[in-house]
């Protein structure tokens, strides 16, 4: 998955939509983002769905005014408009709250069809509405989420999950695994390649040319010099020494449970936590409804809200879409940070 870079000067950015499970959220943030017209002044939106779906929801919403242009390839997008790949074209029930083995079939079509256009140049960054990690697994899909789908489909091992929010940004070590699984997992060379990951995506996709990156530690009060647990003693702090003489502004292990509860947190640039909950709890408790899920590592950009399917919520109307939309701003800012950043490296090389 590695796209050509052969962008017009000027072309709006192409975001491509996929949305996710419907019986959720999904589509009502995606149907209220694009709803604004100002967005259109921005990016051109390309959603890969279904077009009788998408009257469906329009209709549950109060918003039939608005529509979506029908198009048959990515290709045809028209940059004035909200476009919409027709991606299948058996009917859907929507049935809000309900996981469906359909909903999970057609989210996983509306992804795979995102993915090969991203992949093909026909848009430039992916947006995804939130799955259903389980009704959406098959034969097809055998992943715990779309970070492992994307790196498995750019044959990358080494993604990194990273929540992002101003300048607050968190990434995990580990991923989507079992608490269980989490120690075996953490070793010197998953923590010095999250660490090159997420110094890279800082320094390339949010232009910081120097950043400052905090590490959590596994073990309550980062254990507690071998007291509560070894795996700081050995292995993640001397991991940190080795990223330190190779150049990295590296600090920590910091206990995690108290990091977060003064400003100290704040003078990071990044932060890697060792495993999920560790890290995003207390960023969605800082930025619940504004924060947005981007997948470091890959060669193409790809962002997410930092919420799930919502079902308890699904239908109601009420769901904010402030986290989708900060997730279409981030893919486009990313975009021309890389963009501008390989130009300017490719420029300094060039003088030499």
């Amino acid at each position: 998955m590695h796209p050509k870079k052969n962008i017009k000067p000027n072309r709006k950015i192409r975001v491509g939509v996929s949305i996710g499970d419907y019986n959720g959220i999904g589509l009502e943030v995606i149907i209220k983002t694009f709803s604004d017209a100002r967005m259109m002044d921005v990016c051109t939106p390309v959603i890969y769905g279904n077009l009788s779906l998408i009257k469906a929801y329009n209709e549950s919403l109060d918003v039939s005014d608005f529509s979506f242009l029908e198009i048959a390839d990515a290709a045809q997008a028209n940059p004035k408009r909200a476009n919409l790949v027709q991606v299948w074209d058996d009917e859907s029930t929507i049935t809000f709250g309900e996981s469906t083995s359909d909903a999970g079939r057609k989210s996983f079509l509306s992804l795979e069809a995102a993915t090969k256009d991203l992949a093909s140049n026909k848009i430039d960054v992916l947006v995804t509405a939130p799955i259903n990690k389980n009704n959406i697994q098959s034969e097809d899909f055998s992943f715990p989420g779309h970070t492992e789908y994307l790196a498995n489909y750019a044959n990358e091992d080494y993604p990194l999950m990273v929540l992002t929010h101003g300048d607050l940004r968190v990434g995990t070590i580990t991923g989507h695994i079992a608490i269980k699984d989490v120690a075996s997992q953490i070793t010197e060379e998953v923590i010095l390649k999250k660490i090159e990951v997420l110094q890279k995506t800082l320094q390339q996709d949010f232009s910081i040319a120097h950043p400052t990156i905090a590490v959590l530690g596994l073990n309550p009060h980062s254990g507690d010099n071998g007291t509560i647990g070894s795996e700081e003693k050995e292995i993640i702090i001397p991991a940190l020494k080795k990223a330190e003489k190779q150049g990295t502004l590296i600090f920590g292990p910091f206990p995690a449970d108290g990091f977060f509860g003064s400003p100290g947190y704040k003078k990071f640039d990044g932060i890697l936590a060792m495993y999920h909950d560790q890290g995003l709890t207390p960023f969605k408790t800082i930025s619940f409804d504004e924060g947005v899920n981007f997948t470091a590592g890959l060669p193409i950009v790809r962002t997410s809200p930092d919420h799930g399917t919502a079902y308890d919520i699904a239908g109601a109307g009420i769901a904010s879409a402030s986290s989708f939309r900060n997730a279409v701003f981030s893919a486009i800012d990313i975009f021309k940070n890389r963009k501008l950043n390989k130009t300017l490296v490719e420029n300094a090389l060039t003088k030499r």
